[in-house]
């Protein structure tokens, strides 16, 4: 199975913040939008990733300080990123070496999605269903 698979079945919105937005800006959004993470969206695309993780650990360190500070100040800018093309296996490889939980999808240098280690867990148990489905049939017909 494709990436472009899954963002036909899942949707290809992406919840995305300024990197001049406060972390309150940033945990509201990611309240609103029920998700994990938000792609920084700067002028150019793509500027860096922030997740709830991020968040929890830098309160940690800096305090409640730090949530008017802007979310440039903790995103990662070094961020893992797929295509409509690759697979989902190859996907599952670059989220177990990367230790990342959502990865954008990529195109053209556009952002055209992103897929969660959810979104990849989904496909693969749907995946295994339909292989048993299949055994089962075959089995049945003798």
């Amino acid at each position: 199975m494709r990436i472009a698979d899954l963002l036909r079945s899942k949707g290809n919105w992406v919840a995305t913040v300024r990197p001049e937005s406060s972390i309150t800006d940033l945990l509201a959004g990611l309240a609103e939008h029920n998700v994990g993470a938000m792609v920084v969206a700067g002028e150019d695309g793509i500027a860096g990733i922030v997740s709830e993780r991020d968040v929890v650990r830098k309160l940690n360190e800096h305090g409640p300080a730090l949530l008017e500070r802007p979310v440039s100040e903790i995103m990662t800018t070094v961020v893992a990123t797929c295509t409509p093309r690759d697979s989902v296996d190859d996907l599952s490889v670059l989220m177990t070496q990367r230790r990342v939980r959502h990865v954008p999808v990529v195109e053209g240098g556009r952002l055209v999605g992103i897929v969660s280690i959810g979104d990849v867990v989904k496909s693969r148990m749907e995946e295994l269903e339909a292989t048993q489905q299949q055994l089962a049939a075959y089995i049945a017909q003798g």
